[in-house]
């Protein structure tokens, strides 16, 4: 159970770090003297979602 788990966290990060990514392009398309914001943003946002991701990873595994 712990591995399908874990699975499904990646799963969730996966989405979510590629939502960040395709949202911050269009912000990025829409306002391009905005960029160096919005790339700061994205980062520590893909970098708390991937956090996120290897907490409920750790967990499920050890849970499992």
């Amino acid at each position: 159970m712990g591995a399908i788990g874990a699975g499904i966290a990646a799963l969730g990060a996966g989405i979510g770090v590629g939502m960040i990514g395709a949202k911050s392009t269009e912000a990025i398309a829409r306002q391009p003297e905005a960029a160096g914001d919005i790339r700061t943003a994205m980062i520590i946002t893909a970098a708390l979602v991937e956090g996120a991701a290897l907490f409920a990873i750790v967990v499920g595994l050890i849970a499992g």
